[in-house]
């Protein structure tokens, strides 16, 4: 989890809510089919361009609405790695990282720009421009950041339970 990966950003606006990251109507089909209509009514080529490694940077209040956790898993379906934004839902911060999503609030967020490249350094809890600047973004507790590295909470789990005697 170093600075050294870079990550092109895909920019959103503020209140981007849960029916907009997985839409009601295709709820039925699970998450495959659910993920490539991710956001369609916000940016239509999104989840058929998005590639895995890529970050959202949006405005405030991202995953408002439902408490839906497909919501992230859509995310995590297309390979997000991390959504940067000023503030999120409760409700979708706690299924973000429970499914491995990294989430980080960042006040700046709204400063990146939509395809420049960022590195995440999640030691000193910045995102990183190719210009070099260096975007502070609030603490995560160590087991959310485990959460994230084991793929979320029940591959945690998985890994734990293998090293029970």
């Amino acid at each position: 989890m170093t600075a050294a990966v870079s990550h092109r950003v895909w920019r959103f606006g503020a209140d981007i809510d849960t029916d907009q990251l997985a839409p009601g109507a295709y709820m039925k089909l699970g998450i495959e089919g659910i993920a490539p209509h991710c956001l369609e009514g916000v940016r239509p080529e999104f989840a058929s361009n998005v590639q895995p490694g890529d970050v959202l940077a949006a405005g405030p209040n991202f995953g408002i609405g439902s408490s839906r956790e497909q919501a992230a898993a859509a995310l995590v379906q297309l390979g997000v790695r991390a959504v940067i934004a000023p503030s999120f839902s409760g409700l979708f911060f706690r299924n973000a990282f429970n499914l491995g999503l990294l989430l980080l609030t960042c006040r700046e967020a709204e400063t990146l720009r939509e395809g420049e490249r960022v590195a995440l350094d999640l030691q000193a809890m910045q995102v990183v421009t190719a210009d070099g600047r260096r975007l502070a973004c609030d603490p995560i507790p160590g087991f959310l950041l485990e959460m994230v590295e084991a793929g979320g909470l029940l591959n945690q789990l998985r890994r734990r339970l293998q090293t029970i005697p």
